[in-house]
């Protein structure tokens, strides 16, 4: 059944004001396409002149189109669909940084010559771009009941190794020429698609084996037309490909595969004790054998994430003249299978196989920065006092109640200057514990930082932390009180100044200002347990900034704070008082502190 002429429009419209501006300008891009725009000439670019990802950015995309073998059958070819979804990647490759395509295999559907022809014309549009992508040959390819080890074929002619000599990606190829590996830089560092044959013999097994053991730091990507044949189901091929190759090697994270439909997933765990995901990616039952569908693998380092769409940019193009009643389910695929997102851990997933160096600790005078007023670290366990490495005279002398005690750790964050941390075993109620407080004749306690201060903390809160019995625990703090300096607003009881952390493990500045009477508050958001975290507070002589992670926070105030009110008393590390008696003690960790008498940029934080 056909649409209307309203109907018409209004899929044009919608697939013009689409969800996401990529879908957008396929759109155009498609129905340019469908018109029959000729295909750009060798003469219009040179090899790899319109072909460059951004190699650094931490997100990247991964196309995947599987089996294409309906287009390219016998006397019903129909090039179309994969040229617009090749221009799609041609057109969109930088705003969607796409650093490489995967064809999953069963490229015809009868391994005949003319077939071969047919699709390998199509994929001369990449070749002359320099677009990295890999190919390999599925049960239709080839005589289905031969291995790698099957000799010369209509599909070894178009695109056997020769074909990819000449493209950057190309890593190469086994003697028999049917099973290659592809190298490219994303995210600032290498990957690997390794794409195997229908059917491994014990020589493509060894060759697989050797190209991994070359590049042994290396993620990589295995690709291969036969693999998982449902959700958390692998073929009796995939699980010889599992057993022989996938689990022995930590660096395979990620697998995929056409040949069986509907699209599925499968996640197994190796001998390394991590996960592969595993993803069947297969639409040649749908309409116009899947139309040349590709998939959307997009990587991104930060979030810890690959988000994955499925899409048909030839669907999309055919929009203004208007969509049939399949094309309108097809345009883009929405369920559980097609669009989804995998969460990874890459550095720790890589760990195993390439393992991000610790960083070193760094000498105390590297730290000791112009405007240093205080410095404490703890390279080792307190045993009465801790010297203030600025040398200025802001030793800390440790406070116990209850019999509480100061324990040590070498753990620390990972970008910390001291490779130590103490332990602070706070308890509420009743209260015991132990804290830090500066010498009775320290220079901070005097301090006002008029001009300006940056005072930074780093902290980790353990598992066990309870805020019936852990929270409002200073990490930084003075004391006194507003009603002894004279500063009455708000309750005069609340301490001079104190970096806390709430109820709800939220970051909380709170501290009289010398232009205020009453108390100036910077929040930041709940930080985790179990994770380290560095905290900043800026003020440039005017305004304060909380900064978690070097990132400031949304409810930092706009009003003039000017200095920081003081009594004469001492400063507080773990410790937090109320009408100047310690009223809760830390629990958690705390390591590098260090507090300077000017506005530091993030840049100039101690995690740099």
């Amino acid at each position: 059944m056909c649409t209307s002429h309203d109907q018409n429009q209004a899929e044009a419209a919608q697939a013009g004001a689409g969800r996401r501006s990529f879908l957008r300008a396929t759109a155009l891009l498609g129905a340019a396409a469908t018109a029959g725009v000729a295909l750009p000439t060798a003469a219009e670019a040179a090899p790899g002149a319109s072909w460059r990802p951004d190699t650094e950015s931490r997100r990247f995309t991964l196309a995947v189109m599987p089996d294409t073998q309906y287009l390219f059958d016998g006397p019903s070819i129909d090039k179309a669909p994969v040229e617009a979804s090749l221009r799609y990647l041609l057109e969109h490759g930088k705003d969607e940084n796409v650093v490489f395509l995967s064809h999953l295999g069963d490229l015809t559907q009868n391994g005949a010559a003319a077939e071969f022809a047919a699709i390998g014309d199509a994929f001369r549009l990449l070749d002359r771009h320099g677009v990295g992508y890999s190919v390999l040959a599925g049960n239709h390819d080839v005589k289905s009941s031969t291995t790698d080890q099957r000799g010369a074929s209509p599909y070894l002619d178009v695109f056997g190794p020769d074909r990819f000599k000449g493209h950057k990606t190309f890593g190469g190829a086994s003697p028999d020429g049917y099973n290659s590996y592809h190298l490219f830089r994303a995210a600032g560092r290498e990957w690997m698609v390794l794409a195997l044959d229908w059917r491994l013999s014990d020589q493509g097994y060894a060759w697989a084996k050797s190209v991994l053991a070359a590049h042994p730091r290396t993620p990589v990507v295995l690709t291969t037309h036969e693999l998982v044949v449902e959700d958390e189901t692998l073929s009796d091929h995939g699980q010889q490909l599992w057993d022989r190759l996938v689990k022995d090697h930590d660096q395979i994270f990620l697998t995929l595969n056409g040949h069986y439909w509907p699209a599925g997933r499968a996640t197994r765990e190796n001998i390394a004790g991590n996960d592969v995901h595993l993803h069947l990616t297969n639409y040649q039952n749908r309409y116009f054998g899947g139309a040349a569908m590709i998939r959307l693998y997009r990587f991104d380092l930060d979030r810890g994430v690959i988000d994955v769409e499925t899409v048909s940019p030839w669907i999309l193009g055919r929009a203004r003249k208007g969509l049939n009643e399949l094309e309108r389910q097809e345009i883009e695929l929405s369920g559980d299978a097609d669009r989804f997102s995998v969460e990874i851990d890459f550095e720790k997933r890589f760990a195993g196989f390439d393992p991000v160096p610790a960083r070193a600790a760094r000498p105390a005078a590297k730290m000791l920065i112009p405007g240093t007023a205080a410095y404490w670290r703890f390279d080792s366990a307190v045993s009465g006092t801790v010297r203030d490495l600025s040398g200025k005279g802001n030793d800390l002398t440790v406070v116990s109640v209850g019999g509480g005690s100061l324990g040590w750790s070498a753990d620390h964050h990972p970008d910390q200057p001291g490779h130590g941390s103490l332990e602070f075993q706070g308890y509420k109620s009743p209260l015991k514990g132990a804290y830090l407080q500066t010498v009775d004749k320290a220079p901070l306690n005097s301090a006002v930082f008029r001009d300006g201060y940056t005072i930074e903390v780093f902290y980790r809160m353990p598992a066990d932390w309870d805020p019936d019995h852990n929270a409002w625990a200073g990490l930084v703090s003075r004391r006194g009180t507003g009603g002894a300096a004279g500063k009455t607003g708000d309750d005069p009881d609340e301490p001079l100044a104190t970096l806390s952390l709430s109820n709800d493990r939220e970051p909380q500045w709170a501290m009289r200002p010398l232009n205020q009477q009453g108390i100036a508050t910077n929040w930041g958001q709940e930080t985790p347990l179990e994770t380290w975290w560095h905290l900043a507070v800026v003020n440039d002589g005017r305004h304060t900034t909380l900064y978690v992670q070097g990132c400031p926070v949304v409810r930092n105030p706009k009003a003039s704070a000017v200095g920081i009110t003081s009594v004469g008393e001492p400063w507080l590390l773990g410790g937090y008082t109320y009408a100047d008696t310690i009223d809760q003690i830390f629990h958690g960790r705390l390591g590098d502190v260090r507090i300077v008498s000017r506005a530091l940029p993030v840049s100039s934080f101690m995690t740099h």
